[in-house]
């Protein structure tokens, strides 16, 4: 009994070390990321950032919540490794074997250049050589959560710049292995002189890997063809979770990282037949668990060190920062990279990272830096890590994208025909098939080039020009056009085009493609002569067929499409008539309750009192809105 006592105290003692992740901390947490990021998105500054604030806010340098933002940063690690194994489930062995050179090339190369520069610069800044080589080595790896993160939700992650950027990152994860082993080498209190160790840790590794391929491939898609067999879905998450913890825990235990385990571990199953399901299964811890771990991040600024020293924070953060960046553009410059791509590279990789705290903490820890340059440095690698989501802002001024080229486009000049179609898109294509298949004389401009350079190589004759402007579409004929087809899919610039068309134009009839329905009503109600929204002819062709395929005739599947069809048009009316769209509700079909289709002989008769209260629960169905 004075066991289990004593076992319950050391647990309570965790607990409270881990920062008391009771359901008030838990609470707190969630309040804070809720409250935080809707704000930061709404103010265009991304969610990132406000992960990062909320976590300073509930952090023991401001409310206190958290004392020991350490232990809530290790468990929010967890987030970055599901992050890494799902980026290794798109990564096919053959696409990573492609990405070699980036990886062990353009990788080492960086990880060389920006490390020297920061080590001379950190040298100059009065650190001995062995604090300013850990210090320079920490800065220069970037933050993999963040940068992945921005990739992702910019749509860059699998583009040609984005995929060397994530090469980059591959190899500096595997650097914090060498790096670890250079400082226990330096640690002052230990017998470096008989440690042979350094092979042994690397022949670790090796196993690990290996071990790692080995289960994927000859032992994980059976248990998962086993587990599917069962139907049970929480089974495969459990399974899925399982896969990626147990990779990052064989990993780590060969002293690499976590991220790296979960890493292989997805690429591994890339070409498994499980992999989106596994993906699926991973992606709402992954979104939870990466959230709280920018929480912890920002948990981890200590405010009292920016506050006392903070000249000589805001020079670090700017000065390595700089020379980052500065280092990462010329690398990428001189392998033939264009400006534009470069200087994104290097904004977006010019913070340090979150493996900077796990080499800052074993220096701290073996003697080989003191108290307040730790917390110097940290706080650098903090702020820098926060600024990094604001970094793509700054593209738009250092390197804005390029204008189009307009060689060989040819703008409208008096032209003339009966129709003038602006927008070639999808739309817009099949549009003008309708009008030359009865040889109508047809004018098509558009405003994008490689979609006019596109179209040649099939015979369209297309002018470069913004419908938008009352000089454009004079040029293009619209005076002498019989109708005007206005096919593009920017709501605004629609809404546009139909004030100058009326304004300018108001002989020629106006057909317009709407966005969705409440721009259905902004169009009708400017006068058009017809509009359709976008997706509506395909949403009833899909309902027709969908009747068909239950079984029905096409005649009856045809008479419903007919009455839908009806019923949608009198609720536009209605809503165009009324200036709301919550009228004609009563037009709209709901989910049937289902009767009897003959009225019961007798009444029915419970068989127990659970049956009595679940066809009480029955009677107070409300019955539905006659359509």
């Amino acid at each position: 009994m004075p066991d289990a006592i004593e076992a319950a105290s050391h647990a309570a003692d965790a607990a409270h070390a881990v920062g008391g992740l009771d359901l008030t901390n838990l609470v707190v947490l969630l309040a804070a990321a809720v409250i935080a990021v809707p704000i930061f998105k709404r103010l265009g500054l991304g969610p990132i950032i406000g992960y990062l604030a909320a976590g300073v806010v509930i952090g023991p340098s401001a409310l206190g919540f958290f004392n020991d933002p350490e232990a809530v940063l290790h468990i929010a690690e967890l987030g970055v490794v599901l992050l890494l194994f799902v980026i290794g489930l798109e990564m096919q062995p053959s696409r990573l074997w492609s990405l070699r050179r980036d990886i062990f090339g353009v990788g080492v190369l960086q990880v060389v250049i920006t490390g020297a520069l920061l080590f001379g610069a950190l040298r100059l800044a009065g650190l001995d050589s062995i604090a300013a080589f850990i210090g320079a080595a920490g800065f220069t790896l970037t933050s993999t959560a963040i940068v992945l993160q921005m990739l992702e939700e910019r749509g860059e992650l699998t583009k040609p710049n984005g995929q060397k950027i994530v090469s980059i990152l591959l190899l500096e994860d595997l650097a914090i292995v060498p790096l670890l082993a250079i400082v226990a080498f330096l640690d002052p209190g230990v017998d470096n002189g008989a440690n042979v160790s350094v092979w042994i840790q690397i022949g670790t590794a090796i196993l690990a890997v290996l071990g790692v391929v080995f289960a994927g491939r000859r032992i994980l898609t059976p248990l998962f063809r086993i587990l599917a067999a069962t139907r049970s879905r929480e089974i495969m998450t459990a399974a899925a979770l399982l896969v990626v913890l147990a990779a990052a825990m064989a990993l780590e235990a060969g002293g690499l990282s976590m991220a790296m385990g979960a890493f292989i571990a997805g690429v591994v199953l890339s070409d498994s037949s499980f992999k989106h399901q596994l993906e699926a299964d991973i992606e709402p811890f992954r979104g939870l668990l990466l959230g709280l771990f920018f929480l912890a991040v920002g948990m981890s600024l200590d405010l009292a060190v920016v506050a006392s020293d903070w000249p000589i924070v805001l020079g670090a953060v700017v000065g390595l920062m700089l020379l980052k960046a500065a280092g990462v553009y010329a690398l990428a410059r001189v392998l033939k990279a264009k400006h534009r791509d470069a200087a994104h590279r290097a904004l977006l990789m010019a913070q340090g990272g979150e493996f900077a705290f796990v080499l800052y903490s074993a220096a701290g820890g073996a003697g080989l830096f003191d108290e307040r340059t730790l917390a110097i440095l940290s706080a650098t690698v903090i702020i820098s890590m926060a600024i990094t989501p604001l970094m793509p802002l700054l593209l738009r001024f250092i390197a804005p994208p390029p204008a189009p080229s307009l060689d060989g486009l040819e703008a409208p000049e008096n032209l003339s025909g009966s129709a003038l179609v602006i927008g070639f898109g999808r739309f817009g294509q099949v549009t003008c098939q309708f009008l030359l298949a009865r040889g109508i004389d047809v004018t098509i401009i558009d405003s994008s080039p490689d979609m006019i350079r596109g179209a040649a190589r099939f015979g369209f004759k297309i002018y470069f020009g913004d419908g938008q402007r009352a000089d454009v579409l004079h040029a293009a004929g619209a005076h002498q056009a019989k109708i005007i087809c206005v096919c593009i899919d920017d709501r605004e610039a629609t809404n546009r085009i139909i004030e100058v068309c009326k304004e300018e134009f108001p002989f020629a009839k106006l057909f317009v493609r709407s966005f969705d329905r409440g721009h259905s009503m902004e169009v009708l109600s400017k006068g058009v002569d017809f509009e359709i929204r976008e997706t509506v002819e395909s949403a009833f062709a899909l309902g027709e067929a969908s009747l068909i395929g239950l079984g029905f005739t096409a005649e009856e599947a045809a008479e419903t499409k007919a009455n839908v069809k009806e019923r949608d048009l009198e609720r536009l009316r209605l809503q165009v008539l009324e200036g709301t769209v919550t009228a004609g509700r009563n037009l709209v079909f709901r989910q049937p309750v289902p009767t009897p289709l003959t009225t019961p002989v007798r009444e029915s008769t419970p068989l127990s009192e659970e049956t009595a209260v679940v066809a009480s629960d029955r009677d107070r169905v409300p019955t539905p809105t006659p359509s």
